[in-house]
């Protein structure tokens, strides 16, 4: 049976290497995999994943409006799909986790998402949390804090490495550093604990 998985984890901790060697693997063994990456990160010509050890490949764009499992199905009806890999997926709605689920339960293939939890401020991303909440199998990819504690928050920084703590939840185009949970200081950052603080009135 065709399965939703998730890999989360902080940022810089390779999962786009993680997906990249996955969709080799495939193309190794002759098998088709269809690779995906959001729409939002337009600094390369044409849509590619990027890995930070300089491992590139093609990929589909996907904006808010692409529907899964109408494409997948168009793809299949041309030749066999084999699984799908998806890059940043904490982009991806709420509808379009619910497609992929379809895409495994009537179109038997497998979906691979790879992805961060959490913004800058601690907020859980829409696709991030149905995909946590939908996905058949969790797989957290690990990596380390500055304090070598494991990293789980993804705080933002400006270009000359100061902590951005205000802003939209999307801006492609800043640096990011993983922290643990005690560094990264939620009861500083995340809005619930300011609108906590706030005066009552």
């Amino acid at each position: 049976m065709a399965q939703l998985y998730f890999y989360y984890s902080a940022m810089n901790a390779g999962k786009s290497t993680t997906l990249l060697q996955s969709a080799h693997n495939y193309h190794e063994r002759g098998m088709k995999a269809l690779l995906y990456a959001p729409a939002l990160d337009n600094r390369s010509e044409g849509q590619k994943i990027h890995s930070r050890i300089g491992l590139t490949a093609d990929a589909f764009s996907f904006n808010e409006s692409y529907d899964f499992l109408e494409e997948v199905q168009k793809e299949q009806d041309n030749q066999t799909i084999h699984c799908l890999l998806i890059d940043e997926a904490q982009f991806l709605t709420p509808l379009q986790v619910l497609q992929l689920t379809q895409v495994c339960d009537r179109l038997s293939v497998p979906v691979l998402c790879y992805g961060i939890r959490t913004d800058f401020q601690g907020e859980p991303f829409e696709g991030s949390k149905y995909l946590l909440a939908w996905a058949d199998n969790l797989i957290e990819i690990k990596t380390i804090c500055r304090s070598g504690k494991k990293a789980t928050m993804n705080a933002r920084l400006d270009e000359h490495g100061n902590r951005i703590t205000e802003g939209e939840q999307i801006d492609i185009g800043h640096h990011y550093e993983a922290l643990s949970r005690k560094e990264f200081h939620l009861e500083e950052v995340s809005p619930i604990a300011q609108t906590a603080c706030s005066p009552k009135k």
